[in-house]
């Protein structure tokens, strides 16, 4: 090795210690598979918060191990295999991997590649025209039929669920529908923070479900204060409103007149006076009768 790589190695790992020391946190992430147009344009949208650093694993694992500034770094050291992407930033580490999870691109399948999610050719009109391509799609599952010199298919079919293989018959159809079932992206594996590493299932977090839980703590805990009549800025005014509901209907059915139940009292009154008027004949003729049976 020639004294000139030597020292551009050396230089490269003091540029690496540098960059542990301007930033807070340092992410490793998985490059498979991301292609150099993908990969130019992550780095242009996450320029603002991350300095992202392609390099070899040699020069970070050295890098590591010689760092005193900050604990634990060479914790990282197993992590350093396989064709990895460097993210120098002051995000937190959960913030970083929300980043880096919308960041993902939904791209065609080769051979080999796994489905990010459940693969659902829909029905209806492929526009392609009739010929080899009707084999090609029963070959994988796809019910068709010619109609208007096209290819239909027939129904919504599933052709793959999510985490499956996608051999390459497969991946010639999809190609030909235009349908993208393999996302591509930086996959975190992990990220180091003061001292602490940070796994890629740790740093998962589900946006859905934790909304839908808060929603539903939410509602427990209104729901909770209501019944037990604890006054609160988001309950105060549903329990005045219940309390002046219960309130009403007391003064109501215990005829205490008010200026809020006189109406109804009124129009209470009016409907039994009303009733009571109706059965009045009845009782009339009731005694009308009563003589002539006992003559």
């Amino acid at each position: 090795m020639s004294r000139q790589i030597v020292v551009q190695k050396a230089a490269q790992v003091e540029e690496i210690k540098k960059l542990l020391d301007e930033y807070n946190a340092l992410g490793v992430a998985n490059l498979q598979k991301v292609r150099a147009a993908q990969l130019q344009e992550m780095k242009r949208k996450l320029k603002d918060v991350a300095n992202v650093r392609v390099l070899k694993n040699t020069l970070m694992k050295r890098a590591v191990a010689e760092y005193k500034n900050k604990p634990d770094v060479g914790k990282l050291e197993p992590l350093l295999n396989g064709s990895n992407i460097f993210l120098f930033t002051n995000l937190s580490p959960f913030r970083l991997s929300l980043l880096l999870d919308k960041g993902r691109v939904k791209t065609t399948a080769k051979a080999g590649d796994v489905a990010a999610m459940d693969v659902i050719v829909p029905a209806g009109n492929t526009g392609l025209p009739p010929g080899p391509v009707i084999s090609q799609l029963g070959s994988v599952g796809l019910p068709t039929r010619i109609e208007a010199g096209s290819v239909w298919i027939n129904k919504d079919t599933m052709v793959a669920k999510r985490g499956d293989v996608i051999e390459a018959r497969l991946a010639g159809v999809l190609s030909k529908m235009n349908i993208k079932p393999v996302e591509v992206g930086l996959i975190l594996k992990a990220v180091y923070e003061e001292g602490l590493i940070l796994t890629a299932e740790q740093l998962h977090i589900d946006l859905d479900g934790f909304k839908k839980s808060l929603i539903e703590a939410t509602s427990n805990a209104l729901n909770l204060s209501l019944n037990a009549g604890y006054p609160t800025s988001e309950t105060v005014s549903l329990l005045l409103q219940i309390a002046h509901r219960k309130a009403y209907s007391l003064a109501l059915n215990a005829g205490i007149p008010t200026k809020e139940t006189i109406g109804d009292m009124l129009r209470k009154a009016y409907a039994e006076a009303s009733s009571l008027n109706t059965k009045l004949p009845k009782v009339e003729e009731k005694k009308a009768e009563t003589p002539a049976q006992k003559g």
